[in-house]
This record gives C-alpha cells, structure tokens and sequence, in this order.
C-alpha cells in the first residue's frame, strides 16, 4: 500500500501479530471520505472466541458490527486484531458486545451503531446480545430507540 494511503495507520501492510490479551489501544480510524452521505458499515466475524469468566471455558460467537459513520471509520484490519484480543478476556456474551460497541465509539464517534453477538449454544442454550447507540441530540438517537424497540 501506498504510504499516502496509509495516513499514520500502524497494522495495515504489516507483518500480523497478535494479541490474546483485551487490547482496545489496537483499534485505529481513518477519515470518512464521504461525509456528505449516511450509508451503513458492516462487519461479520465469524470466528470470534472469548473465555467465561466462571469457568474458563472457551465460548464462541459469529459478532456482527453496523454503523452509519460520521467522520472517522475504523481500519478493517486493527478490527479484526483488536477483536482477536478478546481470545483470553473473561467476559459474559452481554459484557464483551457493550464493550466492543463502547471501544468504537470512543474511536470513531459515529452518528450509529449496532453490536450483536451470536453465541453458539452452552448447555442447550444460545444468547444473542444485542447492543446499540445513536448521537445524542440527532435523528440517530431516535434511530436507536426505534431499533431497539423493535429488535428481535
């Protein structure tokens, strides 16, 4: 990639290493190149792995991210790392979703985002936690209020 491409971000082009540590300092941003126009952001991960805090068993989960961003938007690649790092944190399905979704807000600041966790079943059972925000004072918070009023 083209150094003037790259605009200070450390993880994209570089050989990966990871982190099986919670490492929310992973995350990194870049200008929105199209501010003039909301329009959705969506990330699947598919293999994402954390630890019950109880036992210390692994648990497992596809994490879906949505988010109309404002003016920054997270690098796909310090993603991925940064969502790798929750491979030893010992968190409950419904902390590890408001964590992930309280990280990129802190980093992007965007006008609207979703979080929601599809955890595999333990003990015959499935928790999907869900989790979202809208900016205060704006339409997105109405956004936020509506969409979590009617999600299923």
């Amino acid at each position: 990639m083209k150094d003037e491409k790259k605009r200070g971000l450390k993880a994209l082009g570089e050989k990966t290493g990871y982190n099986y540590s919670y490492s929310p300092e992973l995350l990194e941003a870049f200008a929105n190149q199209h501010t003039d126009n909301d329009y959705w952001v969506r990330f699947n991960c598919p293999e994402f792995t954390t630890l019950c805090p109880i036992t210390g068993q692994p648990d497992y989960a596809e994490i879906r991210i949505g988010y109309i961003p404002d003016l920054r938007m997270v690098e796909s690649k310090s993603l991925k790392l940064y969502l790798v790092s929750f491979r030893n944190y010992g968190g409950f399905h419904e902390d590890c979703v408001n964590i992930i979704m309280k990280d990129l807000i802190r980093l992007m600041d965007p006008k609207y985002i979703e979080v929601t966790g599809f955890f595999l079943p333990r003990g015959g059972i499935s928790i999907h936690p869900y989790a979202n925000y809208g900016k205060p004072g704006t339409p997105y918070e109405q956004l936020a209020q509506q969409r979590l009023a009617t999600h299923e």
